[in-house]
């Protein structure tokens, strides 16, 4: 009734992003070009007092999450909108770098958050070649562009120079957490190991803000008529058949396998 008639007042409207899924390019994860669309409007569209993020994500890309949290902060600070996030299975990794895009972060007492670290993983396979008789043959012209390559053995050299990347990044992690964080966070040795830890353990830490849920938490802000505005991606007939179909159920099994490291 209230937009029907000019001068009574609207009630307050917040828009929602849902976050779900890992982070990566292509197929049906979270990227910064698929989210880039959504997270626009739910800035500007129809006024909203402030944006809510729903996060279920395990991480995945760091690349990605910096620059879909990156986004976030830019427009909250063009728009001068608050931004709060609400964590449901998991925000780890990638998935907590997104939700340190809030300036709260809201979790229930059984969300997994954390893993403040970054990983590389791989397979080796030298040893299957040479009992199959198969000779690896590769030809290179600088000396670094064979690293780690799967059917040779590994070099000390490879293995140190990607630790000091991984450091590197690790690094850069832990600055955007202390950035956004500042001092919630308690002087705590292991908070950037890669652990993790659940709901009020993590709220103890400083990396969320109390234990809530979305819909009375947003309700206890704003006021009981607050309404809720949903963004999220849409998928489309055609995305259903054929080879992309078949790219997304090898990036669901990828995801499948991201979720179960915690667990889920």
């Amino acid at each position: 009734m209230s937009r029907l008639v000019p001068f009574l007042p609207s009630p307050p409207v917040v828009a929602v992003v849902r976050l779900q899924g890992s982070i990566a390019t292509g197929g049906r994860s979270l990227s910064d070009a698929a989210l880039a669309p959504l997270i626009g409007r739910a800035f500007t569209r129809g006024r909203p007092v402030a944006v809510a993020l729903e996060i279920n994500s395990p991480g995945g890309s760091p690349v990605q999450s910096s620059l879909i949290a990156a986004r976030i902060r830019r427009l909250a600070g063009e728009k001068k909108l608050p931004v709060h996030a609400f964590v449901e299975d998991v925000a780890a990794s990638g998935g907590y770098w997104l939700a340190t895009a809030a300036d709260s972060i809201w979790v229930d007492p059984g969300s997994i958050v954390g893993s403040i670290g970054v990983v590389s993983a791989g397979f080796g396979f030298p040893d299957l070649l040479a009992r199959a008789g198969v000779e690896r043959r590769v030809h290179t012209a600088g000396t670094a562009k064979s690293q780690r390559d799967p059917f040779l053995p590994e070099r000390d050299e490879d293995v140190a120079r990607l630790r000091g990347l991984l450091d590197e990044l690790h690094e850069v992690f832990i600055a955007q957490v202390q950035a956004r964080r500042g001092a919630r966070l308690v002087d705590d040795p292991p908070l950037f190991t890669g652990d993790y830890w659940l709901g009020a353990q993590a709220v103890a830490l400083g990396l969320a803000d109390g234990i809530g849920h979305l819909v009375p938490k947003m309700k206890e802000i704003y006021g009981p008529k607050v309404r809720l505005r949903r963004y999220g991606p849409k998928r489309g007939l055609l995305a259903r058949f054929g080879a992309v179909a078949v790219d997304q159920a090898l990036a669901a099994v990828e995801e499948r396998a991201m979720f179960a490291r915690y667990g889920l």
